[in-house]
C-alpha cells in the first residue's frame, strides 16, 4: 500500500477505486455492444475512439488524471512512466506468488515537479472476451485491423487471468 497507511489516504484510495469501477462500467458495455453489432473489428474502432473519450470525460468530472497502461501497450501514447512500470512489475510478482489480479491495487504519495501527487493503480485482469484481440490466437484479418489503428501494437499473447495492464490515476494534493 506504500505510504497510504502512514498518511491515511484511504478516502483517496476509495475514490480511485470508484473511478476505476466507473471507467470500466462505461467502457465494457460499449465494447460488448460493438462486439455484438460489428464483431471484434468494430470493437477495436470503439476502443480506439471511446476509451480516450471516457478517460477525458471522467478526468474532467473528477479532477484526476486517468490513464490505462501496460508493459505491453497497444498505443505507444499509453506507455508506462517509471512509477507505473514499477507497479506493473510488482503486480506481476504478486500474481506469480498466487495473488488474484482482481485484488491488486497500489497507492502512494510521490513528488512530481515539487508537487505532492497521490498515485493510484489497479490491475486490469485479462478476461475471456479480451482474448479475441489480446490473446495468443488473434486472427490475421483482425491483426491487420489492429495494426491499422495501432502500428506499434505489442498487446497480444495474453492468457486468461494475466495482468493486461493497470488503471493509473493521479491527483495533485
Amino acid at each position: 500500500m506504500g505510504m497510504a497507511q502512514a498518511e491515511n489516504l484511504q478516502p483517496l484510495q476509495q475514490e480511485g477505486r470508484q473511478i476505476a469501477k466507473e471507467f470500466l462500467g462505461q467502457l465494457k458495455p460499449e465494447l460488448k455492444k460493438a462486439m455484438k453489432s460489428g464483431g471484434p473489428a468494430h470493437a477495436i474502432e470503439v476502443c480506439y475512439k471511446k476509451a480516450p473519450q471516457i478517460a477525458a470525460e471522467l478526468s474532467e468530472k473528477t479532477g484526476w488524471q486517468l490513464k490505462r497502461t501496460s508493459l505491453k501497450v497497444r498505443n505507444p501514447n499509453n506507455a508506462p512512466d517509471e512509477w507505473e512500470k514499477q507497479v506493473l512489475q510488482r503486480f506481476e510478482q504478486q500474481k506469480a506468488q498466487g495473488t488474484d489480479p482482481k485484488t491488486l491495487e497500489y497507492v502512494e504519495v510521490i513528488e512530481e515537479n515539487g508537487q505532492k501527487v497521490f498515485r493510484y493503480a489497479k490491475a486490469i485482469p485479462t478476461g475471456k472476451v479480451c482474448l479475441v484481440c489480446h490473446g495468443t490466437q488473434v486472427s490475421e484479418p483482425l491483426l491487420k485491423k489492429i495494426r491499422s489503428y495501432y502500428p506499434e501494437d505489442q498487446a497480444t499473447g495474453f492468457q486468461p487471468g494475466d495482468i493486461r495492464g493497470i488503471f493509473s490515476f493521479k491527483k495533485a494534493l
